[in-house]
């Protein structure tokens, strides 16, 4: 049995995903390897599947028992032997465990790393008697002292390449930085690893950002739209997740709290409540969700600010892990992040809390800036990105703007007149000329006092966060969060430069091109789901995805030769649940006179497939900047024209080369093109840093660019 008729016949799967084929392949031919792969990407695919393949046991290091048991239900599920061993079982089922993995009859065990190199050394011992083919270490980045999740107890991973020599290494994790990247490989000991870096972008996911007022009513406003849904709502402290919990419920939703001071027993009920689809909603600490795999998360919301990018893009990540499209939504707070501040500082380590304070003032950036939020998260990790995704808050927006250069330069001149002491509110309190004791008296006699009273409050905040945004105000660095002028400043002060301010943002639904399917075809499959998961003592999702039953609903398979055909049907669940699963459809389809929609399925991928070769609309911004390229202007000066930066113009050039509209040779030289070529061949055009590196000086990221964007348009008229 090959790889591909593995994924079919165990997982329900036509074709790979990502990196998927290449990464299985250098286990198989006993290879370590490190993967960077977006959660819901299908990083567990990486070793499951070679665990399939491969005679002997798979060692799993996990960091969770309720992750080891999610996927070791899953697993079984379909056909693969697999167990975990933890605190949790009994003397006699950790002794039949030994007994299967004595006769050979476990394909994967999942265990924790304490567990693993703990004080009682007879676990490893026993390990060792047995044909270990492939050890995976999930969360990968926990080894780490520099990423957002440091387990100390990984670090005695250090030593699985002296216990296991010979054995290939596959360690994964969804979210690292380059820096956390290098720790893993060096604290593992790898062995002239392969690495794979699969784009971070998850498409499926909008980001939005709202600043916080009145955090309660702004929940229940998200919420009403998606009260059948799962979510998670991420607070900062304990208290918060007990009380928001409780105020949820009064409201009429299945909610519960999660986080590290709960006692096990209490945690271990609401995640189990939560993965069956008793609530709908968990509220928690970053205590929570780390490797759980239930794949019907619709939204995740940040109701407080999270302490780094990392962190934050994880969380995200556990909504729309089946691909749907899903919601991730922050509540942002200036006042978040001071307090943050102190939390971030790490004791007698200098060089930690430089590293943890920067990581934080980023995610500040990102709950501030005025542009695609997709982008900037994808470049924070070394991703180039075009500046428009088309499906987060900002580039969903049709802003109204007005002359704000008159309220730009009061809030200015205050912060001047205040010598940029003084935070946001204490700015405001002045321009509005408040009667607040907290005021100093000495303020009260300024010019700029109460300058701004016309202007309401909650516009003075949105105006001020605008400026912080656009760069024509900073906050101080020193843990005050002073208001502070920048380079920009004075030209606005002397009325050399006009700021244009927002007046209104209107978001547009995102078109999510979804299927049309028969809802309530679906209901009826997510009735029947449930029945099975709550008799066969599962959580739903692991009976069958809601993609797999939405793909149902579309195409109306009315055998089981078409019903082989939807994503997500292997060989085990078919003879499991096929008839039962297609009893439904026909019976439904027979009271409707609905037929089967199966050929549409071809006909779909087939669209999808030359949709991919078309080039997109581009908007009215882009044509602007053709024009005036066209026009005989440089890059810079359109940049100064559109009062835009150089790196969005440059985007915008690169994506007319892609849709062919523009001669790569206009940006970029003939005899410098195969060195570009070559180096792109051999680094890959996700990241443009190590281009740029071997490149060196004599090469700019606008020309990579271009050339990245050419190559692209080649593949797009070779397959097309």
């Amino acid at each position: 049995m090959n790889s591909l008729q593995a994924l079919q016949k165990y997982f329900g799967y036509s074709q790979f995903r990502h990196s998927q084929e290449d990464i299985i392949n250098c286990v198989l031919n006993k290879q370590d390897v490190m993967v960077l792969m977006p959660t819901g990407g299908g990083k567990s695919l990486c070793y499951q599947l070679p665990a399939v393949l491969l005679n002997g046991l798979t060692i799993v290091i996990s960091p969770l028992i309720a992750l080891m048991k999610d996927q070791v239900d899953s697993l079984n599920l379909s056909g693969i032997p697999a167990a975990f061993l933890n605190s949790s079982q009994s003397t006699d089922e950790q002794r039949d465990i030994a007994i299967k993995l004595s006769n050979n009859q476990l394909r994967l065990l999942y265990v924790a790393p304490e567990r693993l190199f703990g004080k009682d050394e007879r676990l490893m011992a026993f390990l060792k008697t047995l044909k270990v083919v492939q050890i995976a270490i999930d969360e990968a980045h926990c080894i780490s002292q520099w990423g957002h999740d440091f387990r100390p107890e990984y670090l005695m991973l250090a030593g699985l390449k002296r216990e296991f020599p010979g054995v290939p290494v596959i360690a994964l994790t969804a979210t690292a930085d380059k820096l956390t990247q290098k720790d893993i490989l060096e604290k593992l000991n790898l062995t002239r690893p392969e690495v794979f870096v699969s784009s971070f972008n998850r498409a499926n996911i909008t980001y939005r950002v709202q600043p916080k007022q009145n955090s309660f009513k702004q929940l229940l406003r998200f919420l009403s739209e998606r009260k059948e849904d799962s979510g998670i709502i991420y607070c900062l402290s304990r208290k918060s997740t007990e009380s928001l919990a409780r105020d949820l419920r009064d409201e009429g939703y299945a909610a519960a709290a999660y986080h590290a001071g709960l006692n096990n027993d209490v945690k271990a009920k609401n995640q189990e409540a939560f993965l069956r689809d008793e609530i709908k909603i968990v509220v928690a600490t970053i205590a929570f969700g780390m490797g759980i795999n239930k794949s019907n998360v619709r939204y995740v919301v940040h109701a407080d600010l999270p302490k780094n990018i990392e962190g934050y893009y994880q969380e995200t990540g556990r909504a729309g892990r089946d691909g749907l499209p899903s919601d991730a939504l922050l509540l942002f707070s200036q006042g978040d992040a001071m307090k943050l501040r102190e939390f971030a500082k790490v004791e007698n380590n200098a060089q930690q809390s430089a590293i943890m304070l920067k990581k934080l003032d980023d995610m500040v950036e990102y709950g501030q800036m005025h542009r695609c939020r997709r982008e900037y998260l994808m470049n924070y990790f070394d991703e180039h990105f075009p500046d428009n995704c088309g499906s987060c808050d900002f580039c969903l927006s049709e802003f109204e703007k007005f002359d704000g250069t008159l309220i730009a330069q009061k809030a200015l001149s205050a912060v001047v007149r205040l010598k940029e002491r003084f935070g946001i509110n204490y700015v405001i309190d002045l321009l509005m000329g408040s009667k607040s004791i907290k005021l100093w008296a000495e303020h009260k006699l300024l010019k700029t006092y109460g300058i701004g009273a016309d202007v309401p409050r909650a516009d003075w905040q949105r105006y001020i966060r605008e400026l912080i945004a656009r760069g024509y105000l900073r906050l101080s660095d020193d843990g005050y969060s002073a208001l502070q002028l920048t380079d920009k400043s004075e030209a606005v002060l002397k009325g050399m430069e006009k700021v244009e301010l927002i007046t209104s943002q209107h978001i547009e639904e995102k078109d999510n091109d979804e299927l049309t399917f028969d809802n309530e075809l679906l209901t009826l499959l997510r009735k029947h789901r449930q029945e099975i998961a709550v008799g066969e003592n599962l959580p739903a999702y692991i009976v069958l995805s809601d993609a797999t039953l939405l793909e149902i609903a579309t195409y109306l398979p009315q055998k089981m030769d078409e019903l082989r055909l939807i994503s997500g049907f292997g060989d085990i669940k078919l003879a499991r649940y096929g008839r039962d699963f297609l009893s439904v459809v026909n019976t439904y389809s027979t009271a409707k006179g609905l037929s089967s929609k199966m050929d549409q399925k071809t006909k779909s991928r087939t669209r999808k497939a030359n949709a991919k070769s078309k080039p997109k609309r581009t908007s009215d911004t882009y044509n602007d900047t053709l024009m005036l390229f066209k026009a005989g202007n440089s890059i810079a000066q359109i940049a100064a024209a559109r009062k835009l930066s150089p790196t969005t113009i440059e985007g915008h050039l690169s994506n007319f080369v892609q849709t062919g509209e523009l001669d790569v040779k206009q940006l970029v030289s003939l005899d410098k093109m195969p060195a570009i070529q070559r180096a792109i061949e051999k680094h890959g055009s996700i990241k443009l840093a190590p281009i740029k590196e071997a490149l060196g000086d004599g090469y700019t990221y606008s020309e990579i660019k271009a050339v990245i964007a050419w190559i692209t348009y080649q593949q797009q008229i070779s397959k097309s």
